[in-house]
């Protein structure tokens, strides 16, 4: 992997990576500079109680909820393309790529979907 996340120390970890080589279109450069890597990761850590008795003013917890939405729909995105590079290069059975993604054959159909979706994005 060429995307490094390296533990530092305690709670602290570091991200490096190549612009040119892992991020040409600036997708982890944007997630980073906006926060909302920050924030997705913060919504990831948050604990359960939170949803009931939350201590983020309004703006906060829609700005969290906005952040953390549209990183999952990326990378939701970028999943389904990779979908497609799974069957179409690697030559992945559906019933292989199902129980790779969703520990379930028998969800083929969900990952066909997946597929499709990849190649829209692909423009192919």
């Amino acid at each position: 992997m060429s995307v490094i996340v390296e533990k530092t120390a305690g709670n602290r970890a570091e991200i490096s990576w190549s612009p040119a080589e892992d991020d040409p279109r600036g997708y982890l450069a944007k997630a980073i500079e906006s926060e909302q890597l920050a924030y997705a990761l913060e919504s990831l850590g948050a604990s359960e109680t939170g949803h009931t008795e939350p201590t983020a003013s309004e703006e906060y917890a829609t700005a969290m909820a906005m952040h953390t939405a549209n990183l999952a729909q990326l990378l939701e995105r970028r999943a389904a393309v990779q979908v497609v590079q799974l069957r179409d290069h690697y030559g992945l059975s559906w019933r292989r790529i199902a129980v790779a993604l969703f520990d379930d054959a028998d969800r083929q159909s969900s990952v066909r979907r997946m597929y499709d979706s990849g190649r829209r994005h692909l423009g192919v």
